[in-house]
This record gives structure tokens, C-alpha cells and sequence, in this order.
């Protein structure tokens, strides 16, 4: 083949088209340009920007279900901190980077959506070149700034807390509204990784995982550790399997509950096999964190607990509930606890142990 011929049989309009190395027809398949059954010419180019947490990234997913439908053929680059969360599906899933923002700044594209007040994302919001833009860009004074009044009312909620208590909208629905969408339920999009070899359920007529941390930067959500181990005992007289969940900040705690009730603990994994751990559970029990998120995309049923938060703010698709502290909390929003007792310690277990009870029923 001469090298006019080679050219000549390389579509780089094809969508599947990855420029340096196969496409995945090839890859799997042996295919060439010229005879590709697959061929699907490529019509433009979006670019979603949404760093972090790790939780919102899992719950950003639900926006895939519009964009998709009015952008079959549309190339989706996300930009992310962590692109293992995000689904297969999406072709171009890059780590926030020099190496990606470097591309991105030198690729025209047809929409733009950041949905991160960041100043970083908000800056390469600003500067990609795109037809249109979503969400949050960079303003003159270098502060974020909003397109639309959806964003809009974004800021505000992020900047007061007032406003932000008043507010009825679930992130879900937050985050449509940003992109001239109005949420109907969408679910997340959460890929199912295979289950480590060497892991089993718990025993039982239904297996209750616990997620007993929090993170270390929100502490003024953390349960007590003996409230926890007074649950797996209620939750073992129930005939319920339990198993401890958690990362390394968690581990010593998950390792002494385990010793101190006999709940199973299968020590902390790597994010992809967690996720498939979690998948062994009907019920999880958690308080605000990437854990919930997990739980949701996976179809599970939820207790969440939770008092520093809007509770408006989570899309639960019916399969959950929120149980908050019997003493209100007054610290809205507070990444630590401003009172001589914290309002979790009056969280009991009897009122979670009732909670997932009644979600193992709405199985």
C-alpha cells in the first residue's frame, strides 16, 4: 500500500477514531477504515469538565443520559481526578493534567460544560475554544462565574448558607438545570468491576454493609465507633449479614469493630474492587460520603445518615431513606463539630436498626 492509499484509508472523522493508537473496532475485531462496519462519522466534540470529589463525579454520571440522546455522535471528553469512576461508556475519559489541559487548549469544541467552581476548571472553561459553554467560567476579577441563571443560583447556594437551606432542588436536578435540561429521574451510571477472587458475602437473610467513616475533612458527620458495634449486634439478632466497608483512614476502626462483634471485614481494596465489594451488599449504611454515591449507582437500598446537609440535595430514586440525630444540628455545612456534644452522638442505633430493617423489606 502506498502512502497516498494509506491515507486515504484512515477515517479520522470516524467517531471510534483515537488518533495514536487503535480504535477499539480494530483492537478487537482487526478492522480497517475502508470496510469498517462500524463506521459512524463524528459530529462535533463536548467537553465535560467535573473534577472532584470522587462522589460527585459518580453522581454527575445521570447527565449522560440526555447528552447522549441529543449527541449520538458527538465525541465526550471528561475531564476528571478520577476517570476510574467514570463510566466505560464514555469514550475519552482523561486525568486532569498538564498533558490533557495542554489538548484541550488546542481542540475546538461545540459545547463546553464545567460543572466545577474551581478556579483551575473555571480558567480552562474559559479558554477552550467551543460554540458553547455550560456552567462556570473564570470572571474578569478571577473568581468563578456563572452562564445562565441556573448557574446562577449555583453560586448562591454555594456562598450562603441561608440560601443554600432554602434550596429544594437535588444536585441531580441542580445540574440539568445548568445544561437547559429538567431532571426526570435519570439514573447514574456506574460500571460493575468483577469482585476480587478471594472475597465473600456475609452470612444472612440479607447482607447490610457498613461504611463506618466519613473522611477526614468532614469529621462533624462521624458516628461514634461504640454506636456502631451496638448496631452489628442488633443487626446480627436479626438474622442480617454484616460487613465493614471503609478505606485506609477507616481500617483500624473496621479491623477493631470486626475483632470486638465478629462482622466481616475484608480489609480495604484498591477504588475498582471496592466498588465490586459494595456489590455484595442489599443494604448499605453510610453517612455522606463517595460511599453513598456508590450505593445509588449500584441499585442499592440506602440509610443515610445525615445533619450537616440540605437533605434535598440527594436523589435517593426511592430506594432509601435519611435518618438524622434525635438533637438538631447547628453546624450547617461545618467540615467539624462546634458543640461540647455532637448532635451524631444522639443518632441510636435502635433508629438505624429500624431503618434498614425497612429496607431489607423494600427489597
Amino acid at each position: 500500500m502506498t502512502e497516498t492509499e494509506a491515507q486515504m484509508d484512515l477515517r479520522r472523522d470516524c467517531i471510534h477514531y483515537r488518533g495514536d493508537v487503535p480504535c477499539t473496532p480494530h483492537k478487537e475485531r482487526g478492522l480497517h477504515c475502508a470496510d469498517c462496519p462500524e463506521y459512524l462519522r463524528r459530529e462535533g466534540r463536548i467537553l465535560l469538565i467535573k473534577l472532584g470529589a470522587a462522589g460527585d463525579v459518580v453522581r454527575t454520571t445521570p447527565l449522560l443520559h440526555p447528552l447522549g440522546r441529543d449527541y449520538p455522535r458527538h465525541r465526550l471528553t471528561w475531564l476528571t481526578e478520577f476517570p476510574d469512576l467514570v463510566p466505560m461508556s464514555v469514550p475519552d475519559r482523561r486525568r486532569f493534567d498538564a498533558t490533557s489541559v495542554l489538548w484541550a487548549r488546542n481542540t475546538a469544541f461545540d459545547l463546553v460544560i464545567n460543572l466545577d467552581k474551581d478556579p483551575e476548571a473555571c480558567a480552562l472553561a474559559t479558554e477552550v475554544l467551543a460554540d458553547r459553554k455550560f456552567g462556570f467560567v473564570l470572571g474578569d476579577d478571577g473568581f468563578c462565574s456563572a452562564v445562565g441563571e441556573a448557574a446562577e443560583a449555583k453560586i448562591l447556594t454555594g456562598v450562603f448558607d441561608d440560601v443554600n437551606q432554602r434550596n429544594s432542588l437535588s444536585y441531580p436536578a441542580e445540574i440539568f438545570g445548568i445544561c437547559g435540561y429538567e431532571f426526570a429521574g435519570e439514573e447514574y451510571v456506574l460500571d460493575r468491576p468483577a469482585l476480587p477472587a478471594s472475597v465473600a458475602p456475609a452470612s444472612g437473610r440479607a447482607v447490610v454493609g457498613l461504611n463506618t467513616g466519613c473522611g477526614g475533612r468532614w469529621t462533624s458527620r462521624l458516628w461514634p465507633e461504640d454506636h456502631w458495634a451496638a448496631l452489628v449486634g442488633l443487626l446480627r439478632k436479626e438474622g442480617l449479614g454484616v460487613m465493614l466497608l471503609g478505606g485506609p483512614e477507616e481500617d483500624g476502626r473496621n479491623r477493631r469493630l470486626s475483632e470486638a462483634t465478629g462482622a466481616l471485614y475484608h480489609g480495604t481494596f484498591p477504588l475498582g474492587e471496592f466498588v465490586g465489594v459494595m456489590d455484595l451488599c442489599d443494604v448499605v449504611v453510610t453517612a455522606v460520603t463517595m460511599a453513598m454515591h456508590l450505593a445509588i449507582g449500584l441499585g442499592k437500598e440506602l440509610v443515610l445518615f445525615n445533619n450537616i446537609f440540605n437533605p434535598a440535595e440527594f436523589e435517593l430514586y426511592g430506594r432509601g431513606e435519611i435518618v438524622t440525630p434525635e438533637t438538631s444540628c447547628s453546624c450547617f455545612f461545618a467540615p467539624r463539630c462546634r458543640e461540647a456534644k455532637p448532635c451524631m452522638d444522639t443518632l441510636r442505633p435502635e433508629a438505624v436498626r429500624d431503618a434498614v430493617l425497612r429496607r431489607v423489606d423494600a427489597r
